[in-house]
């Protein structure tokens, strides 16, 4: 019994349990079956829900396209909508949705708006779409417009207009850089000394046109061709056609006269052109023969070249002339002070403290002239220049004729309180064709027949014209061989040429150390210019045994001397041995200079350049730095400073120690 209570009661057990778990499973079943079903109905629902929004949304949009572009043509005419349609045909048509793709320019501030994925940001969008689309007047607000067209527009204007903008002041700069430009080539062109270069200037108004002389030469080579033509006919007795050519050639020449340019000839020149040209025609067509045209030419061209040459050597003898020769005005006013310095008692006739000419402790300075104004500006510089004008004293040495004007001048114009004494060259006794070469040679036939018949087919005569000079045959340009006899009692003296002009105290040149030197003086060589083979014929065995032809040269015109080195070494009889052995010229030419470099070779000191400045009176390139900054600035060259043919680039250096209010000057027309 016990046994079946114990077995009944164990299967009543296991129907319990039994029973009891299927209800577990269905519900285990149903919590996993139905999330699954609720989210996969859901997905179909959200994909139908969203196929219908978009198809709403297609047509909304389609909607609105339609009714901006309605708008617009309210707003604009169809020629504009046709050129923003064309102008934004890459973009693509005017919609919001381009600009919300980031189709902006720079110059448009665009606000961007974070927009959230999540779903509450979904509602809201449709909520703002769908406010716009029911506004009260049933149409679209200004943010839905399409504002590309006039917006692009009016940026392309706002660019334009900064280009605009940039490309006046570029153009403004480039005009500024211009005038600049042309302002500082015409000061260029202003400094160009017209005497020397003539008055070609780019700024003229005819140098516009780069064939500005393009009428002149055809009418030119016109009575040219004409002249060839006229001898032709004569050899081909065409007499008529001969007088003709000859008529035409005639006006033309007349026509053209002395035009280098076309606005210098008259009205009449395009007739007389056509005129000519008829006549040449009618000559070519009846004359022309290659042979005779060539040897006419030919035989013109040879002759033309002779004239040229001519003219040139003629013009080169006038041009030295006029630079030896005195000019009216000055030698009115020698003429003047002539007359009045023998007019004067002999008491007056005496300059003061003639006590100083001898005492070597002071500035003594040699000056040889026959140009009353020139040797003015030489005392009147160095005076107005020095630190104490009253140690200064000036010995003049000047020929008879222009002994009484030089004296007189200084009489009436004295030097301030330095001293002053004029001599004259031809008291001085001592100084003879038997002491000195030079005198003894211009004596002789061959030295007349070398000045005076210059004319004569000789080998003497056809020489350098350079070297017939006049101021050769005067002793003044020589006396500066016989400073010791002329100045015996004197140690050192500073010997000055009649064309300078002083700038600075020159006292410091007396404390220059010469080291044991004769002469000093600015050395004057170049690379390969102004050395001794420039001056002397080393062909000749006694030049070329004793001198090197690369040796420097150097200047007249300033030159410290020292006296007791000179007697010394008897450079006076250096000069006479040289000079005696040069008779036949065979040494060098005429000149100074070249017997200078002879006599004073290995006994000259190189002063620094800034003591003295050459090449005023030829050179037209002389650095105005230079010029003022130099103690003596020199006018060697043919253009002296009182001739007309001087640079007036250079000539205010020299006229501001000249008065020209004095009145001998205003009465012999001496003028700036």
């Amino acid at each position: 019994m016990a046994l079946k209570r114990g077995l009944s009661s164990v299967g009543v057990h296991r129907n319990r349990s039994s029973g009891s778990r299927f209800p577990i499973v269905i519900l285990v079943l149903f919590s996993v079956l139905a999330p699954l079903v609720f989210f996969v109905g859901r997905g179909l629902y959200k994909s139908d829900q969203n196929n219908v929004q978009s198809g709403y949304t297609k047509q909304t949009v389609d909607w609105r396209e339609r009714l901006a572009l309605q708008s617009i043509k309210n707003l604009f005419t169809k020629e504009v909508i046709d050129v923003v349609t064309t102008s934004t045909a890459d973009l693509g048509p005017l919609s919001l949705d381009s600009f919300r793709k980031g189709n902006l320019s720079a110059s448009w501030e665009v606000v961007e708006t974070s927009v959230k994925d999540d779903a509450t940001s979904q509602p809201n969008l449709k909520a703002a779409e769908l406010k716009q689309e029911t506004s009260k007047d049933g149409k679209l607000l200004d943010d839905d417009r399409s504002p590309d067209a006039p917006a692009k527009t009016l940026r392309r204007q706002l660019r334009d207009n900064r280009r605009a903008k940039r490309a006046a002041e570029l153009v403004h700069q480039d005009d500024e850089a211009t005038l600049k430009l042309e302002n500082a080539a015409i000061e260029r062109s202003r400094a160009v000394d017209s005497a020397v270069l003539g008055r070609y200037n780019i700024w003229r108004r005819e140098i516009e046109n780069e064939n500005s002389d393009s009428t002149v030469r055809l009418m030119r080579d016109q009575i040219i061709m004409a002249q060839v033509y006229i001898g032709i006919a004569k050899m081909k007795n065409k007499l008529g056609l001969q007088q003709e050519l000859k008529i035409r050639v005639k006006e033309s020449q007349r026509a053209v006269g002395e035009s280098t340019v076309d606005a210098d000839l008259p009205h009449s020149a395009p007739e007389k052109i056509k005129a000519m040209g008829k006549v040449l025609s009618i000559a070519r067509e009846q004359l022309y023969d290659c042979k005779l045209v060539t040897g006419k030419l030919r035989a013109m061209l040879q002759i033309s070249d002779e004239q040229v040459r001519s003219l040139k050597k003629q013009s080169t003898f006038l041009s030295q002339l006029a630079a030896k020769t005195i000019p009216n005005a000055i030698h009115c006013l020698s003429m003047r002070l002539t007359i009045e310095y023998y007019l004067l008692p002999l008491e007056k006739r005496k300059f003061p403290r003639s006590e100083n000419l001898e005492n070597p402790n002071l500035y003594h300075y040699a000056l040889f002239s026959d140009n009353v104004l020139a040797a003015s500006v030489v005392v009147n510089s160095t005076i107005m220049n020095a630190k104490d004008p009253l140690k200064h004293v000036f010995h003049l040495v000047t020929d008879k004729l222009n002994f009484g004007a030089m004296n007189m001048w200084f009489l009436l114009n004295p030097p301030g309180k330095a001293t002053i004494n004029v001599e004259n060259v031809d008291e001085f006794k001592w100084l003879n064709s038997s002491y000195c070469p030079v005198l003894r040679q211009l004596e002789t036939s061959a030295m007349k027949e070398y000045y005076f018949k210059a004319d004569n087919p000789t080998k003497s005569a056809s020489s350098n014209l350079k070297y017939r000079n006049p101021k050769y045959l005067s002793m003044l340009n020589h006396l500066r061989f016989y400073l010791p006899q002329v100045y015996p009692k004197l140690d050192k003296i500073l010997f000055l040429d009649d064309d300078i002009v002083v700038q600075n105290d020159l006292t410091r040149l007396w404390s220059v150390d010469l080291h044991g030197k004769v002469n000093g003086a600015v050395e004057t060589c170049g690379e390969s210019f102004h050395r001794f083979d420039k001056y002397l014929n080393f062909s000749n065995p006694h030049i070329s045994r004793n001198f090197d032809p690369n040796a420097c040269g150097w200047a007249y015109g300033m030159n410290m001397f020292d006296l007791k080195e000179w007697k010394k070494r008897d450079i006076t009889g250096i000069y006479h041995k040289w000079q005696n052995m040069n008779e036949d010229r065979a040494l060098w030419k005429l000149g100074t200079l070249p017997p200078g470099l002879i006599t004073f070779y290995g006994l000259t000191h190189p002063l620094e350049k800034s003591w003295h400045v050459l090449g005023l009176g030829y050179n037209p390139s002389v650095d105005k730095k230079e010029i003022e900054h130099a103690a003596v600035i020199h006018y060697n060259g043919n253009m002296k400073p009182w001739l007309e043919l001087a640079m007036t680039k250079y000539r205010s250096y020299w006229t501001k120690y000249i008065k020209y209010d004095h009145p001998y000057l205003r009465s012999c027309n001496l003028s700036e």
